[in-house]
């Protein structure tokens, strides 16, 4: 079997002494696993970075061997992020997210439109608000959808603010993720938002499919965490 297709390399892991194995997702093909040969050369290691989107060829002699790739450069995304960690780890996670909930050879476009769009969302100033929703849209495109807004609880202060709790638990709930509003600027209520949606995919997603908790999300979440505001024009996360 053999085709052409292009993809978001998702992990890579040492195979051999110049060789790795590698997961891709692609436009056509969904996530696929191959070998590339001579991965450890000068001339594909600088761009063999999580994130980045490639050219693949794709070659296997039956569905019951490992194939492999021969790749080539289409779009170089993670290097524009080299000096900004938190945008990094964020590459780095929703990779893994990708890698982990997906099926072997299941196309699914809207998850690679989601793809596409991640170096856009990163280059905005309120990118971690979006890429809240971005996470979100992801449980929504492999069928776990939630709308906060059916489990919260609403009461109002004095000052007129609306303020939202888990019915289930009375845990506060940010308000940009029942009115889905992202320009906001409270570090708060993002960490908030970030740590809500977590409880999500563990309790309704990763223990629905015997998964463990991704570490990527446990290493992006503590690289925030301790940020006391959210300058969306002057800081870079």
């Amino acid at each position: 079997m053999n085709w052409q297709d292009v993809g978001y390399l998702l992990s890579k892991n040492k195979y051999s002494e110049n060789n790795s194995i590698a997961d891709f997702f692609t436009e056509d093909h969904g996530k696929v696993t191959g070998v590339i040969y001579g991965s450890t050369s000068k001339k594909i290691k600088n761009y063999l970075l999580i994130g980045n989107k490639f050219h693949l060829n794709f070659n296997t002699k039956n569905d019951f061997k490992v194939g492999y790739f021969k790749i080539e450069i289409d779009k170089i995304i993670t290097p524009f992020f080299m000096e900004e960690r938190n945008k990094l780890l964020c590459i780095t996670y929703a990779m893994n997210l990708i890698k982990l909930l997906t099926v072997e050879g299941q196309q699914n476009l809207n998850i690679f439109k989601l793809a596409e769009n991640l170096k856009k969302l990163l280059e905005d100033n309120n990118w971690l608000v979006k890429f809240i929703f971005w996470e979100l849209n992801f449980y929504k495109s492999i069928g776990y959808h939630i709308e906060f807004k059916d489990y919260v609880n609403r009461e109002k202060e004095k000052n007129g603010n609306e303020i939202y709790y888990v019915k289930s638990s009375n845990k506060s709930v940010p308000n940009f993720l029942i009115n889905k509003n992202d320009n906001i600027s409270d570090i708060n209520d993002i960490l908030n938002g970030f740590k809500l949606v977590g409880d999500f995919l563990e309790k309704t997603i990763l223990r629905t499919i015997g998964a463990s908790y991704p570490n990527s999300r446990i290493d992006f979440y503590s690289s925030i965490k301790n940020l006391s505001q959210f300058d969306q024009q002057n800081t870079k996360l």
